[in-house]
């Protein structure tokens, strides 16, 4: 079994010792398990328990003051499972994975996301804000009209972007996923590159990839895709990841960060100021 894990690309943190530890765990979390499906699923979940990440407890709060979680999960051989604008539930991943294994659909979304993931044991209606979002939501004074206003209030908001990924690899499978709240002040119900196949996440027998950063561009170039058709043209990890980010560098201006898990090993890369990854073997 091999894992790579992010936490996501942008600002350098406040506390790096901190969140590497807790990837660190995640890492590890995945590499103990028999399974790529598995292994991603653990690692992603002990990412989105932590509010040091922008993922389930603690993710990104939306123009309303809701956080509302996105995820996406693939196999290599293109079982594909994602969920998006869940209010409420912090283990998106799992919930992606229903969707992936218990259903004939590649998309849930919404209040019936929720539903499902219920349905199936995942645990709802769970307070995702931390004290210290939900403080900081209240000072801003957020409009209490429509979308418009919203808009207005939101234009000079709107950024941050950061979220958790995981690929991992055992006896000639892949499995890819990543999980995220979203970015800071997003218009309601809004949805980024995660939940996207081939934007978020991607993967086929030659490899996966987990992308992180400015949604909105990630989603116009299909960054996750582009990595690992790097891989299916045999270039090695490393090299697909370097290569992915200085394409999307170039075609959009933005950041984001990418991982990748093929064959012969692993590599990240990231155009940000920062992005933190573990990897781990067994």
């Amino acid at each position: 079994m091999r894992i790579i894990v992010h936490g996501g690309a942008g600002s350098t943190p406040d506390e790096p010792e901190p969140r590497q530890a807790v990837l660190d765990d995640a890492a590890q979390a995945g590499v103990a398990e028999s399974d790529p499906v598995d292994a991603v699923e653990a690692a992603v979940n002990v990412l989105e328990a932590s509010d040091r990440f922008n993922a389930g407890y603690g993710g990104a709060v939306q123009s309303d003051g809701r956080v509302r979680t996105d995820a996406g999960l693939m196999t290599s051989d293109r079982e594909t499972g994602a969920v998006a604008s869940m209010d409420a539930v912090q283990e998106a991943i799992s919930a992606a994975r229903v969707v992936m294994e218990e259903t004939p659909h590649i998309f849930v979304s919404g209040e019936h996301a929720v539903d499902l993931a219920a349905e199936f044991g995942i645990e709802t209606d769970v307070d995702l804000l931390t004290p210290e979002k939900r403080e900081e939501y209240e000072e801003e004074n957020p409009p209490t009209e429509g979308p418009k206003a919203h808009l207005e209030w939101l234009e000079e908001r709107f950024g941050g972007h950061d979220t958790v990924g995981a690929v991992a690899f055992e006896d000639g499978e892949f499995a890819a996923a990543t999980s995220t709240g979203g970015r800071s002040w997003a218009l309601a119900g809004r949805v980024g590159d995660v939940p996207q196949v081939g934007s978020g996440f991607y993967c086929t027998p030659a490899g996966g990839a987990s992308a992180t950063g400015a949604g909105e561009d990630i989603a116009k170039v299909t960054l996750s895709q582009r990595a690992v058709d790097k891989l299916e043209h045999g270039t090695d990890a490393q090299t697909a990841a370097a290569d992915a980010i200085a394409e999307f560098d170039e075609i959009t201006g933005s950041s984001a960060g990418v991982i990748v898990c093929g064959e012969e090993g692993t590599g990240a890369a990231f155009n940000s100021e920062g992005m933190q990854t573990s990897t781990a073997t067994r």
